[in-house]
């Protein structure tokens, strides 16, 4: 097997993807000073005020030990406010604090701008069967993930 056999290797173009589609995000994002999982993060955070880490960790398809640290930095930012679950005060829950909603509302376009930039080197017509076809990939491998995603992670009852 040669180097070139490895460059053609499904594994090492999603790698090299990943590595372009992350170095483009953090171009782009830049002035919202936010790597792609805690842009994720905050997305989830918005959309499920309340979560707890292990199900935000299931939103994201992140490992719960990783996410931690991610939460750590995104606290220290004062990106996100952990308090007491009223229904378990050892529980924490979180919620983004105003700074967090800000800098998500400033990162929205630039992370849609990001989309559009590692595409454009597709043809229109090919964006589409790209997408559908990795999004594929990526559902029907699933369950090979160290963390699959859990989109359907219930909702904390003591969200608000």
């Amino acid at each position: 097997m040669s180097m070139d056999d490895v460059y053609q290797m499904p594994g090492h173009l999603i790698r090299r993807a990943q590595q372009i589609a992350v170095s483009i995000f953090l171009e782009e994002c830049g002035p919202a000073d936010l790597t792609p999982v805690q842009y994720a993060a905050l997305v989830a955070i918005q959309g499920n005020p309340g979560i707890d880490a292990t199900r935000l960790s299931a939103l994201v398809a992140f490992d719960r030990s990783t996410l931690g640290n991610v939460l750590e930095r995104m606290e220290a930012k004062n990106l996100i406010e952990r308090i007491s679950s009223p229904a378990d005060k050892r529980v924490k829950v979180l919620r983004l604090s105003p700074e967090g909603e800000r800098v998500l509302a400033q990162a929205e376009p630039l992370v849609l701008r990001t989309q559009e930039r590692i595409l454009a080197p597709l043809a229109p017509e090919d964006r589409a069967a790209f997408m559908r076809m990795l999004a594929q990939l990526v559902e029907l491998n699933n369950d090979a993930s160290r963390v699959p995603l859990r989109t359907g992670a219930p909702r904390p009852p003591e969200a608000a």
